[in-house]
């Protein structure tokens, strides 16, 4: 990944490996400020003088302005360079942060995750450079290595925004977080040339959009990604219950197991990309789709048995955060022109698909226990599979171009 590849406006070289870290570590600043709400939610409540649930509705705003308003702020800026549209998301994504940061109220806190989940639309932006900086043959691997930032965020920034929220006030890492979002600005404004066009302008991405959805292939890897996704937060939406439930644990031992499990997300994108580039994007997903349900399958099995649970939760976190690369890689070489702007459509799926398996694990949870909702979440993860399966009947897979060393 250490090639130059030529920018998609056909101008100078550019090194793909520096901007492919900078946009991780873009991705990283964003996972930070929009998940760092979710451990803050009980002294943010009783900051704000709201109940834990009300709080809980910054974390359904973000993800509904992520799933509804990026796409549409990509295709109202398709024709923009893309350090420009970068730019903007990130002035966004800060500005919303400063905002929650300061706060008097429940509605203007909602109000700034709203700006938040706007910028996020740098995340489909950063994936749809990432794939016209390397050859098709290393795809999958230069997505993981924009994804990654997302998967280390579980791992490094929760646990220390947490950390920092409960000992000095729940504002003090949201205000962090704009803090470095503006530093990620800075470095995007630094390190991105001006002349990195955008991707597929000259294709007409809006005028094509309404052909593009009616694609069959186009719908089931959408449709995909939402029942994977509501599979898996059937569960992890409630993983501290679920957890409790099939093994007690202290909280010394629930945050070994979470940092444990964000450690297997991590290593699942890599393994994801690389395994996106060896064998082509289709029969990595049957792998990891088939791993997923086998999975929730099994973890009610494992009641009792923490050696067992952490070896059933390590494969889980394994193929779950693996099926991203992939994905995205299916609806690069569908349609390479609108790829950021189905890669946005990708992304509103994931967070449809958030809300849905937190809607459907709150529901049935009182009735079947907290220990069943993987048995509740298997049922999505087997109708992805089955799409997947309905794909390979369609016809073939693009081919990898050639597998990697």
């Amino acid at each position: 990944m250490t090639n130059p590849a030529p920018t998609p406006s056909g101008g100078a070289a550019l090194p793909a490996l520096p901007l492919l870290l900078l946009f991780c570590g873009v991705n990283l600043v964003i996972g930070s400020g929009a998940f760092i709400i979710s451990p803050l939610l009980a002294p943010l409540a009783e900051g704000l003088g709201v109940g834990i649930a009300g709080a809980g509705q910054a974390v359904t705003a973000y993800a509904l302005s992520t799933a509804v308003l990026a796409p549409l702020a990509l295709a109202a800026t398709a024709r923009w360079p893309r350090r420009r549209v970068m730019l903007a998301a990130l002035a966004l994504f800060a500005a919303g942060n400063a905002v929650c940061a300061l706060a008097p109220g429940l509605a203007v806190l909602l109000a700034g995750r709203v700006l938040m989940g706007v910028g996020a639309v740098f995340v489909p932006v950063a994936a749809g450079i990432a794939v016209t900086l390397v050859e098709p043959a290393r795809r999958g691997q230069a997505l993981a290595l924009v994804f990654l930032g997302m998967s280390l965020s579980y791992v490094v920034s929760l646990p220390l925004g947490a950390w920092l929220g409960f000992r000095y006030g729940w504002r003090v890492p949201i205000a962090g977080a704009a803090g470095l979002a503006l530093l990620a600005l800075a470095a995007i404004a630094w390190r991105v040339p001006r002349s990195l066009a955008a991707a597929g302008a000259e294709a007409g991405p809006q005028s094509n959009l309404g052909a593009l959805l009616r694609q069959p292939e186009v719908l089931r890897v959408l449709a995909t990604t939402l029942a994977y996704f509501t599979a898996i937060f059937c569960v992890f939406s409630y993983i501290g219950p679920v957890l409790q439930a099939l093994v007690p644990m202290s909280s010394g031992q629930m945050s070994l197991t979470l940092m444990l499990f964000g450690c297997s997300g991590v290593a699942g994108t890599l393994i994801g990309g690389a395994a996106n580039d060896r064998w082509g994007p289709r029969r990595s997903l049957w792998v990891q789709m088939s791993v997923l349900a086998l999975t929730m399958a099994l973890l009610p099995l494992t009641a009792g048995h923490w050696p067992a649970l952490m070896a059933v939760l390590l494969a889980w976190g394994t193929a779950g955060f693996g099926m991203m690369a992939p994905q995205q890689s299916r609806l690069a070489a569908l349609a390479p022109a609108q790829a950021p702007l189905l890669f946005s459509f990708n992304s509103s799926m994931l967070y449809f698909g958030t809300a849905s398996g937190a809607a459907i694990g709150g529901a049935l949870a009182p009735r079947l226990g907290f220990i069943h909702l993987p048995w509740v979440g298997l049922v999505a993860a087997l109708l992805a599979l089955l799409m997947l399966v309905a794909s390979a009947w369609e016809g073939p897979q693009p081919a990898p171009s050639a597998p990697t060393a």
